[in-house]
């Protein structure tokens, strides 16, 4: 019969390619492969555009610090080329965590409340609300930027009002002050900020609320007691996306601000683009890093890394 159905098939125009029967221990195997062939694509995009540039930087932060683009750098293993640079710029690192540490504390203040209302109070404007909570970010960060600072000017209703109300003197001003630029990190990064409070409050269960009334919580006791540690993942996780960036930008600084109000990002800017000093440049580049990575790592032991998740 096997040959009379080999011969049908060819007869007929088709032939049957031989079954391999799929084994318990094959389908195990493809099962524990799995995750890491889906981890691939995005293991690799790290590796070429995160981990190769990394490792370039550092590099670069220990070429000889007399070279230069007409002679180019020579590799001499320079470590000395960190403490020159944190010795000559601590004010600004300094700085840099000041802003971005008190924008963060302006935008939870500001962020918290809005996430939650939009999250329980909303109803059905709350897709309508998310849109202008993230609309601003369609538009380039520069432009955004630019804004404030026609917002900020001495003859904006801004600041005419504050005179009115003699909170500025006469001749007071916001422009060109760390108020600006305060102001205008929390602006630019406070989407960052509400996003992942609202992810976190929108699953709230309101029947917690509900049985902490029952048992005569007063509103402020419910929101300390329940709402609060129950979006504590939510809001360290807006945190870091709201510092991080914050503790490395040069533009509100460079737009809102003075000399006297630069952070590390611009320094670093002026090291690659103005000055061509590429080893302190890229010196200053890691120290941030190290910097930012053993603060949140410091923040998450605090905070709990589970709080993340």
């Amino acid at each position: 019969m096997s040959v009379l159905a080999h011969v049908g098939g060819v007869v007929g125009g088709g032939s049957e390619a031989p079954q391999h029967p799929v084994t318990p221990a094959s389908a195990s195997r493809w099962r524990r492969l799995m995750p890491y062939l889906l981890l691939l694509p995005g293991g690799l995009w790290l590796t070429l555009f995160f981990a190769v540039p990394a490792v370039q930087l550092v590099a670069t932060s220990l070429y000889d610090p007399n070279g230069s683009l007409a002679t180019g750098y020579a590799m001499t293993w320079s470590w000395e080329n960190y403490p020159k640079a944190l010795q000559a710029y601590v004010t600004h690192f300094g700085r840099s965590f000041l802003y971005a540490g008190l924008a963060t504390v302006l935008a939870v203040l500001l962020g918290y409340p809005l996430a939650y209302a939009i999250a329980q109070k909303a109803g059905r404007w709350k897709n309508l609300l998310l849109v202008c909570v993230v609309a601003p970010m369609f538009t380039s960060f520069l432009v955004r930027t630019l804004a404030w600072k026609t917002i900020l000017s001495d003859n904006g209703w801004v600041v005419g009002l504050l005179r009115e109300l003699h909170v500025l003197d006469a001749d007071g001003r916001l422009l060109a002050t760390p108020v600006a630029v305060v102001l205008g990190l929390t602006y630019n990064f406070l989407p960052f900020m509400v996003l992942p409070l609202y992810a976190n409050l929108e699953r709230l269960d309101g029947r917690l609320l509900e049985a902490a009334s029952d048992l005569y919580a007063t509103p402020l006791r419910a929101f300390t007691k329940v709402t609060l540690p129950l979006s504590l993942p939510g809001l360290v996780a807006g945190t870091l996306l709201f510092f991080i960036p914050a503790a490395g930008d040069y533009i509100n600084a460079r737009l809102l601000g003075t000399p006297n109000e630069y952070m590390i990002g611009n320094v670093i800017d002026s090291a690659f683009l103005v000055r061509l000093d590429y080893p302190q440049g890229a010196a200053l580049s890691v120290l941030l890093m190290v910097a930012v990575l053993a603060m949140v790592f410091v923040y998450l032991r605090r905070a709990g890394t589970e709080e993340v998740l």
